[in-house]
């Protein structure tokens, strides 16, 4: 017959607490070779139940660092808000222009899980409802959507194409028409577009260039598509051509409703104002979670191990463990998360109770849970699968753990679900999940807990991060404005700013050190009228300048660097986007003052502008063919006086806004 060993009710130590998990100090750590009186008694019980034999020879403790689980301080680091302004401040759907959208071409990649797992019953799913709005806002204001996904790995061999857009079209009470092949779709399908809006392209499943991000495949994937848009962010921990190397070869790449919703809420993860915070952690691979399960155990309040890895913090305290459950190089790793822990004073704790198998029985049992230690918590993260991988059928270990979360939620605890397991299982019991903070792909989260930046993020246009308080940056922010656009060192705006005292300067500078010391001397020389923030002004000027109260007059951008002009560039510095932005938010009459010591830079900077101003800007004076010989402005930056010194030409024009 099986055999239930529990180890907590013959356990008597000093500090006991909870009827079902024993607060055991670290004296059994570091004394284990000591022989103190609690590792003795702990030996001795251990050598007692051997009796029983059991097929599974683990025994289940519970180990905590302090007796008392203490409210620990938020700890962020510059590193941390550094790297949360890169990842999370991406250009959105939301605040992208909406008469932009009008007559564009725009390229959509779905979530084929959305779709699919929603099939037939889930349709109100959140998730889809999002993506739905992300089709339907593109539609309503215009553009002709392409919609791009992989659904071959569907164990339905009857998804296809055709099935999916009659699917999608009785969602969206629109026409989606499917589309052969996924490439150069725009010239071969010219006169398709004649009567369709919404497309759905073949299934990306079919082409290997998908996985390996062919730039070549990625340039045809958005041919003739002008803006790509993002709307699957369970995918944004891999390279694909269809999430990063499109992004390339369209004007503006921005997050949809869907993908900016999930990006969000990757911060209530490491938010810590609520506590106690405890982090239910499960599945396995200790080690390359490592790095993950340190930063869990420097934010939260308690951790708790569940499934494998419990596993690995069981052999790490010296208690006995079958060799097979012990994965290759986990032992230390969780010696280190258990020295964290303990500097950290927060308790990490273990089941309690495994219910094994003896000899004679192959009934599956169950892991036992326990309320008593999340009961307290405002705030619980549940990642990983509770799954021990020793029996061949799932046991109900899950959903117990489900209803307990459940039980918790209602008493006003905030609760996080990670995994497509723990999802599932907190579905199966629970009629509120839109009160859950889900994620299906664990991956995604798994790679932000590691500190990892996550590719198809990245590969988004990017907005500035912070509000600007121009009140307290300007004596007075209604004075018109000059943008310099890769501002180097300021000396070009700190003479203009002294020229013109009731003038506003601005430099966009993408050096940090360099903005960091041009901010450094308007301190020391208490200037007023000039600013320099740290930014890609070729994605962030629009979110910049757009807040600012007063009038946009001039805009200069003067010897950008050559290598940002190859057309294999993404981040050229003056593309559609920028040129764009500059004409929108320039006051009529505005200038516009281009300048570079190499011909073809000054050409191409000219035709962006004459190209993307839509008939709004010209060259100012002249027939438009011809440089201008003497700087207009009458101050030289530093680039220009170097260049200028050495006897070379400067190619030199001035453009204004009609």
């Amino acid at each position: 017959m099986s055999q239930h060993l529990t180890m907590l009710h013959t356990l008597n130590f000093p500090d006991q607490s909870h009827s079902k998990f024993v607060k055991l100090t670290s004296c059994l750590q570091y004394n284990y070779a000591a022989g103190s009186q609690v590792c003795r008694e702990i030996l001795f019980r251990l050598v007692n139940l051997r009796s029983h034999r059991p097929r599974c020879k683990f025994f289940c403790l519970q180990v905590a660092h302090s007796t008392k689980a203490g409210h620990v301080q938020k700890e962020d680091t510059d590193y941390d808000n550094i790297r949360l302004n890169s990842l999370f401040h991406v250009q959105t759907l939301r605040n992208f222009p909406v008469e932009k959208l009008s007559g564009e071409v725009v390229l959509v990649r779905l979530d084929s899980t959305v779709l699919l797992e929603s099939l037939p019953s889930d349709s109100r799913s959140l998730s889809l409802n999002r993506t739905l709005a992300t089709i339907k806002h593109l539609h309503n204001a215009g553009a002709k959507v392409l919609l791009i996904s992989n659904w071959g790995q569907s164990a339905d061999p009857m998804i296809s194409s055709e099935f999916l857009a009659d699917y999608l079209s009785s969602l969206l009470q629109l026409k989606v028409v499917p589309a052969s092949g996924v490439s150069n779709f725009m010239e071969a399908n010219a006169g398709e577009l004649q009567y369709a809006d919404i497309f759905l392209l073949d299934d990306l499943a079919k082409h290997r260039e998908e996985v390996s991000n062919c730039l070549e495949f990625s340039k045809k994937l958005s041919s003739g598509a002008t803006i790509f848009v993002n709307d699957a962010f369970s995918l944004s921990h891999k390279i694909l051509a269809s999430t990063v190397g499109v992004a390339r070869f369209c004007h503006a790449s921005i997050a949809g409703f869907c993908f900016e919703e999930e990006l969000n809420q990757l911060l209530t993860i490491i938010d810590t104002s609520r506590r106690p915070y405890y982090a239910i952690i499960g599945g396995s691979n200790f080690s390359r979670k490592s790095a993950a399960l340190h930063h869990l155990a420097s934010k939260c309040d308690g951790l708790v191990f569940v499934g494998k890895l419990a596993f690995q913090v069981m052999k790490a305290l010296g208690l006995p463990v079958p060799a097979f459950c012990v994965e290759q190089n986990a032992v230390g790793e969780a010696l280190k998360l258990i020295k964290l822990a303990e500097s950290r004073k927060i308790p990490m704790y273990y089941p309690d109770d495994f219910w094994c198998l003896s000899d004679s029985s192959t009934k599956p049992l169950d892991i036992v849970r326990s309320d008593e230690i999340v009961s307290g918590c405002k705030k619980i993260l549940w990642v990983g699968s509770s799954d021990c991988g020793l029996l061949k059928r799932n046991t109900v270990g899950a959903s117990e753990l489900a209803q307990m979360l459940e039980t918790t939620r209602k008493s006003g605890c905030d609760v996080i679900v990670v995994g497509g397991a723990a999802c599932k299982a907190l579905a199966g019991i629970s009629t509120s999940s839109p009160q859950y903070t889900m994620f299906h792909s664990a991956s995604v989260v798994w790679e932000f807990l590691k500190g990892r930046t996550l590719p198809g993020v990245t590969a988004l246009d990017k907005a500035y991060p912070h509000d600007i308080k121009w009140n307290t940056i300007f004596s007075d922010p209604t004075r018109p404005l000059v943008v310099d656009i890769g501002s180097g060192n300021g000396l070009f705006l700190f003479e203009m700013a002294r020229r013109w005292k009731y003038s506003n300067f601005l430099g966009l500078e993408i050096n940090e050190k360099l903005v960091t010391r041009c901010l450094d001397y308007v301190l020391q020389c208490n200037l007023k009228n000039v600013h320099f923030i740290s930014a890609n002004a070729t994605s962030t000027f629009r979110s910049i300048v757009s807040s600012y109260p007063g009038d946009l007059v001039l805009v200069a951008i003067q010897c950008p660097n050559p290598d940002f002009n190859k057309e294999e560039h993404r981040w050229r510095m003056v593309q559609r986007i920028l040129v764009e932005a500059i004409i929108d938010l320039l006051v009529t009459s505005g200038k516009v003052f281009l300048q570079s010591d190499i011909e073809a830079v000054a050409i191409r900077m000219k035709e962006q502008f004459i190209l993307y101003g839509k008939g709004e800007v010209s060259v100012d004076g002249g027939d438009g063919t011809e440089w201008i010989d003497e700087n207009p402005l009458g101050v030289r930056s530093d680039w220009e006086r170097h260049v200028i010194g050495r006897g070379a030409p400067m190619y030199r024009t001035i453009l204004i806004k009609a």
